[in-house]
This record gives structure tokens, C-alpha cells and sequence, in this order.
């Protein structure tokens, strides 16, 4: 879980920095919550790149994190504004994913 957390506070940061200082946005706020959508599907698959959770598993609580990204994002911001988090955080998941599958073990845990 320590790990988990480290992913998601790099990616936090790093996504956070390169919005920041390459694509200058109005909406500070908007990127802090895009950063963390991005940091936060980090976080989510490296929890779940263990044997514990079965696919269907992984599916269902990436489905539930990217559906609590939504509700967030619609009550801060609006519905049009919040959907570019779960892209985000989608293309981050199966990205994770992708990469293990290049690995023998299939995961990026060990």
C-alpha cells in the first residue's frame, strides 16, 4: 500500500509539473485535478497488479475509481470538465498494464 501511494503522489507531481510548465492552463484547479486523476490511476494499478485481485476485480474497482472521478469532478467542476479525468485515468491503467505485459512475470510489482 506504501508503494501505492508513492505512484500515485510521483505521478500527482509529475503530471502536475509538465501541465504546469509546458501547457500554461487558466484553470489551476482543473490541472491539480487532472494531475491527480493521473496520479491516482498510477496508485490504483499498481494496487492491483497482484494475484489477489482476479480480472474481473480489476475491472470493476478501476470502473468504480474512474465513476468516483466523474462525481468528484461534476461537483467541483462540471460534467464536460470532469469526463477528461477518466481518459486520463484510463489510458494510465491499461498503459500500466501494457508495459507489464512486456515483462515475463507480467507484472511491474517486482
Amino acid at each position: 500500500m506504501k508503494k501505492a501511494l508513492l505512484y500515485f503522489a510521483l505521478g500527482t507531481v509529475l503530471s502536475f509539473l509538465i501541465n504546469y510548465l509546458f501547457y500554461s492552463s487558466e484553470n489551476i484547479g482543473l490541472d491539480v485535478f487532472y494531475a491527480i486523476a493521473f496520479g491516482f490511476a498510477w496508485g490504483v494499478a499498481y494496487y492491483l497488479d497482484t494475484p489477489r485481485f482476479t480480472l474481473p476485480q480489476k475491472l470493476g474497482l478501476s470502473f468504480l475509481a474512474m465513476g468516483l472521478l466523474v462525481l468528484i469532478g461534476t461537483l467541483i467542476f462540471t460534467l464536460e470538465l470532469a469526463i477528461p479525468s477518466i481518459l486520463k485515468f484510463s489510458t494510465v491503467f491499461v498503459a500500466y498494464y501494457l508495459i507489464a505485459s512486456f515483462r515475463a512475470n507480467k507484472t511491474l510489482r517486482d
